[in-house]
């Protein structure tokens, strides 16, 4: 299934883990050039459909790009009329999700729903480090809200190890999160979902997110707690920027489609 969550782009290879290797891929691809004058949205049996000078746009399975708030299809909308001379898929992350969800992710939204448990299975936010003190203290300011939020919330604890020994979750708090998460089963939404909690490594902090408990910002400096406290001692990594960059670039996309689907 997570092969089937990558960027379906009808062979072009951008279906790549690493946001960094799909860039690469695409810059050695010949980009097409742009074929339209205007990007609009328009009311559908669907929902809201995006076209390109008045035709209905498709994805690469020849699905109808139609989504189901007009403020989604707006988010497409916006990233086809930036495209300049010619297009950039890229440059594109919404309209990627968007394909994703509808090529993908409808046709088994539990398999999707399933890969998202998995992931809280081994949250990121339950593993901690046991030294240095500072990257405990971070650590714990940052992720001991988020597991705060899950309790009070949703109703599910979670156990914490130290270091990367695995620690087993209680079924009965990974039943609560299938069960939360199947009442936001809509394609579009798991995608989002889905992503964000790849990109950052939880899928609580995604959670939090798209209930309102946490803005994305801020979840996605709790993702990298460690990362951020090893640059601090060690210094930046260009590589690793430029990796961290394209990622949270496809991690906002994703919190702002979860936003738009709200309107």
């Amino acid at each position: 299934m997570r092969d089937i969550l990558g960027d379906l782009e009808a062979g072009r290879l951008l279906s790549d883990p690493d946001p960094v290797r799909r860039a690469q891929i695409q810059m050695k691809t010949p980009q097409p050039k742009r074929f339209y004058e205007k990007a609009s949205v328009s009311p559908v049996p669907e929902g809201y459909a995006v076209h390109l000078d008045g035709k209905p746009v498709r994805t690469p399975g020849k699905a109808l790009l139609a989504l189901p708030t007009e403020a989604a299809a707006n988010l497409v909308a916006e990233e086809f009329a930036a495209q300049g001379e010619t297009i950039d898929p890229m440059a594109m992350p919404v309209l990627r999700l968007a394909n994703t969800a509808l090529d993908g992710v409808a046709t088994d939204p539990q398999a999707v729903l399933e890969d998202v448990l998995r992931f809280a299975s081994s949250d990121l936010l339950c593993y901690r480090a046991d030294a240095p003190q500072g990257l405990v203290d971070r650590q714990n300011a940052q992720w001991d809200p988020v597991l705060d939020w899950v309790r009070s919330t949703l109703g599910a604890r979670f156990n914490l190890a130290e270091g990367v020994v695995h620690v087993d979750q209680p079924r009965e708090s990974i039943a609560v999160l299938g069960a939360h998460l199947a009442q936001r089963s809509e394609p579009l939404r798991l995608a989002a979902m889905h992503l964000m909690t790849s990109l950052s490594g939880s899928a609580l902090l995604a959670l939090a997110v798209e209930h309102g408990g946490l803005d994305a910002e801020e979840a996605w400096k709790a993702a990298h707690v460690d990362e951020d406290w090893q640059a601090e001692q060690w210094g930046q990594d260009s590589e690793a920027l430029a990796r961290r960059s394209l990622r949270e670039r496809d991690f906002m996309a994703a919190a702002r489609m979860l936003e738009a689907l709200k309107a």
